[in-house]
């Protein structure tokens, strides 16, 4: 049963960032107050975000903005005052350097979880939220689903470095047989590879078990491989999208691991707010303790993603860089099962990859993005990551 959420008010953490704004953005426009709560850090927002009074161009308007971090009590605090729903955005994203800064992630992404939900548990009084949505990830399930020759299902660990080594890429069974890549569905078991993935775990466990322990209903969406708009073009730790569209713009080839055929599932940051505002409307009874995954069902491997890009940019000419190493804690494929999501919610993917790609080149060709990337790969080479 669905029906239309009456005007909230309504606190999304990490609200000025890529996801955050559009879903800020949608709330807005369906009546909704919003207050976010953000840390403007400087690898997503630039090295201007720290000057007092700055504010991201793209942020809606009617948005009240809070400076700081969601670890912060006292600012959390005057945050939540008034609120009906929260929505839990703010994390630090980045696979490869969450393998270095390892305080810095468990920090901005557990703790500062850990601090949300102490406040809504001690404090339901003065804070009786409705509901709590909070921003998960693909990343925690670590290798996707597979299936093996003989159809048997098979949820693999990480590849083993001396199968890699020797530029065998593809996810290998028990018995050497090649195995098949399949949607993941949200019942695969969990294997983490990354302090990212491992946090991103923390933030959707606590808040699943606290939601439940207080009657919060709580929802946890497995966000997919999300482009779009607003994406931090100079972080050389965001998606793979903006990524590669950062090289291209710069006129450098995109540096790709392994083969690139390892293949994600790419969703447009439209679809993400779609299934946010699902689960605003939803009965509570539908989304309490649920976790959904977020994305499109179709599996599309690097390669060609850098090819639409480069497409799309108008420099067909520059082909990926393909240097044949691969990094720490890499997985080979990854796509979303999204029939449950489906069923529980009515949600279906709206955009096509090769029309969002449309929009991102153009907005991308109105950016200009500092290259860090060779930075970013020597300091992974540097740590020991990449091989």
């Amino acid at each position: 049963m669905r029906t239309v959420a009456l005007a909230k008010r309504i606190l999304v953490t990490g609200g000025a960032g890529f996801i955050g704004s559009h879903l800020v953005d949608a709330l807005i426009e369906r009546g909704h107050s919003v207050r976010i709560l953000d840390k403007l850090e400087a690898q997503v927002h630039g090295p201007d975000s720290g000057t007092p009074g700055f504010r991201p161009e793209y942020l809606h308007t009617g948005a009240e903005l809070m400076v700081g971090d969601v670890a912060d009590r006292a600012l959390l605090e005057r945050a939540l005052d008034g609120i009906d729903v929260v929505y839990h955005e703010a994390a630090a994203v980045g696979v490869g350097q969450s393998m270095y800064e390892i305080e810095k992630y468990v920090g901005l992404n557990t703790q500062a979880t850990a601090v949300l939900l102490d406040v809504l548990a001690n404090q339901r009084d003065r804070f009786p939220i409705e509901r709590l949505i909070v921003a998960s990830s693909m990343s925690i399930y670590g290798e996707g689903r597979y299936v093996l020759p003989d159809g048997t299902p098979f949820a693999p660990r990480l590849r083993p470095d001396a199968q890699l080594e020797q530029h065998d890429w593809e996810m290998r069974g028990p018995h050497g047989e090649l195995a098949a890549p399949a949607p993941t569905d949200e019942e695969k078991p969990l294997i983490s590879t990354s302090v990212y993935a491992l946090s991103k775990k923390d933030q959707e466990e606590y808040c699943l078990v606290v939601g439940n322990a207080y009657k919060i209903p709580t929802v946890a969406f497995r966000y997919f491989n999300v482009y779009g708009t607003r994406q931090a073009l100079s972080n050389p730790y965001t998606g793979v999208a903006a990524i590669f569209g950062s090289r291209l713009l710069n006129r450098k080839p995109p540096l790709v691991f392994e083969d690139g055929l390892q293949s994600r599932d790419f969703v447009h940051v439209s679809d993400i707010v779609q299934a946010n505002l699902l689960a605003l409307d939803a009965d509570p009874g539908a989304i309490a303790g649920q976790v959904f995954n977020v994305g499109t069902g179709r599996s599309l491997n690097l390669l060609d993603v850098a090819r639409i890009l480069a497409d799309g940019l108008g420099v067909p000419e520059i082909r990926p860089e393909i240097p044949g190493k691969f990094r720490s804690g890499d997985i080979r494929h990854c796509f979303a099962d999204i029939s449950r999501i489906k069923g529980a919610l009515g949600y279906t993917p709206r955009v096509r990859f090769e029309d969002g790609m449309r929009e991102l080149t153009a907005w991308m060709r109105t950016q200009s993005a500092e290259d860090r990337v060779e930075a970013a790969a020597a300091e992974l080479a540097k740590k020991g990551l990449t091989k």
